[in-house]
């Protein structure tokens, strides 16, 4: 454990325990698994204070999660001290979907099925705006507060600034279609499968009304990393939705921001 000493005493009864470090992603979180005597475990995130932090929407949203009955952690505890806010959560069963690579056919599967069932929530319960006017101007805060790391771009984008990626953004944005429920950030360590069948989502921060491609765009950018491209086809039929070429390109050229 690698904590420092302002963990708030609502918590301080945790450092007795198990704690295992999550590396896994790219969350500006830290995140630690802490195993309970009873045998389960519980997920802490900690992440500094600062007006664009991203742990205090995912506490919002994971609670509107919990009211809709949807497979995602449920909320123990929020506290926060002078300098970083603390989310404790219940953990959702099973293993994220890079544990399946060698199973491509359950990895389409669970993608398939998490997707739908989100998809299919009733937008108009949905508080949570994540169209694109609310992305871009989200994507404009990161760049001009420093979040938005350069180096992380993917390798079409290598050597861009955040400026040109932002100014592609706004001269290639396309109409939008349906706003929907989506996850906002669906690659592969944040969907979790039992079985071989979808068991939750986690990292639920970015969670919003957006087109369904915000969610569809990373998804098979994430197959195609994972287990190969060649999968694209089969998780799309499985979704029921026609390859976009437009659609993905943009939003994978969108997730550069965040």
């Amino acid at each position: 454990m690698t904590l420092a000493a302002d963990l708030p005493q609502s918590l301080a009864p945790l450092r007795e325990l198990a704690w295992t470090p999550i590396t896994l992603g790219k969350s500006p979180c830290e995140v630690w698994r802490i195993a309970l005597p009873d045998g389960n475990a519980v997920f802490l995130k900690a992440e500094s204070l600062h007006d664009l932090a991203e742990l205090p929407g995912e506490i919002e949203r994971l609670n509107w999660l919990t009211r809709m009955g949807f497979k995602a952690p449920r909320v123990v505890d929020a506290e926060k001290t002078s300098s970083r806010l603390f989310l404790l959560m219940t953990a959702v069963p099973g293993t994220d979907l890079t544990h399946y690579t060698d199973r491509p056919g359950e990895v389409v599967r669970a993608y398939a099925q998490g997707l739908k069932r989100l998809h299919a929530l009733d937008p108009t319960h949905c508080p949570f705006d994540h169209g694109l006017d609310a992305r871009l101007a989200q994507a404009e805060a990161r760049m001009k507060a420093g979040l938005v790391d350069e180096a992380d771009f993917d390798t079409a984008r290598e050597g861009w600034t955040a400026a040109q990626v932002l100014d592609w953004l706004h001269r290639h944005r396309p109409p939008s279609g349906p706003l929907i429920v989506t996850h906002g950030d669906a690659s592969a360590p944040n969907i979790l499968a039992e079985d071989g069948r979808f068991s939750g989502f986690v990292d639920c921060g970015r969670l919003g009304r957006a087109d369904m491609w915000q969610d569809l765009a990373l998804a098979c950018r994430s197959i195609a990393h994972n287990i190969g491209q060649e999968h694209v086809a089969a998780f799309l039929a499985a979704y029921g939705a026609e390859w976009d070429p437009q659609l993905h390109d943009y939003y994978c050229m969108l997730d550069e921001m965040f």
